[in-house]
């Protein structure tokens, strides 16, 4: 594990915490890593009933740190730290709750769609702001969200990227429950140990019956997104974005086509 995500076992949950706060918990490969490796420990450990991603009361995650992605992905994404974070999560047979409070932005809001119950405190700004950054959707959420909130929502979402509150994602089935910040961990561990009392199996079985009808499809979609995200992070337009986003200015695409 990195000092950038801890992890603890409590009452057979296995609470896997971003702790980054100078950087809003952005996301390095180091950071992906830890969170795979907890993911696996989860799926080994029979003592791990269930697993909590959290942050703090005051964010969750400003999503990929773009210092280090703008590098680009080291490898085949299946491979890379964040590839095989995601496919890990998508296949997880063991329950995942999410408590989030503030940023969460790009994965810090498409891996919410792999989680099995998600609580937001009333201060979380959702956000997937990949076209805005010259880049793609990722996750399986050019697959996932469609299905689940319309075509159009979707293409709103993903396409104009704007930030949406913890009601907005309560009122399109995003979330769980919307929370006070400083207890949304509380209410996200007390599901978690709700879920650690049922007959282990049982919930197991339900969670693949749940998954079973878009696996083979979301498997397939977020390795499609994932080379075209990793051919994105290469493209003029990307970089024209980061620079932006280092210069504290908006991207100028006008002369792309």
């Amino acid at each position: 594990m990195t000092d950038l995500v801890h992890t603890e076992i409590k009452d057979r949950t296995l609470i896997v915490r971003l702790n980054r706060p100078e950087r809003k918990n952005a996301l390095t490969h180091a950071m992906y890593t830890a969170m795979g490796d907890a993911l696996e420990q989860a799926t080994d450990d029979t003592n791990i009933r269930c697993v909590l991603f959290t942050g703090t009361s005051e964010c969750f995650t400003a999503g990929n740190d773009l210092g280090e992605f703008a590098a680009g992905l080291p490898g085949d994404f299946e491979q890379t730290p964040v590839g095989r974070f995601l496919l890990l999560l998508a296949s997880a047979n063991k329950p995942v709750v999410a408590s989030v409070n503030g940023a969460a932005v790009g994965i810090g809001t498409t891996m919410l769609l792999h989680c099995d119950l998600v609580f937001a405190g009333d201060n979380t700004a959702f956000q997937m702001p990949f076209a805005s950054l010259g880049l793609c959707p990722e996750g399986g959420s050019s697959l996932l969200l469609p299905s689940w909130i319309g075509r159009v929502r979707a293409a709103e979402l993903l396409m104009l990227g704007g930030a949406f509150s913890a009601e907005e994602a309560l009122r399109l089935g995003l979330i769980n429950r919307v929370c006070e910040p400083g207890q949304t961990e509380a209410n996200a561990f007390e599901a978690c140990q709700r879920l650690t009392e049922k007959a282990p199996a049982a919930i197991r079985a339900t969670k693949a019956l749940l998954n079973k009808p878009t696996m083979e499809a979301l498997r397939e979609t977020m390795l499609e997104e994932g080379q075209l995200f990793a051919e994105r992070l290469k493209s003029p337009e990307a970089a024209e974005a980061f620079r932006a986003f280092m210069e504290k200015r908006q991207p100028d695409f006008s002369r792309f086509e």
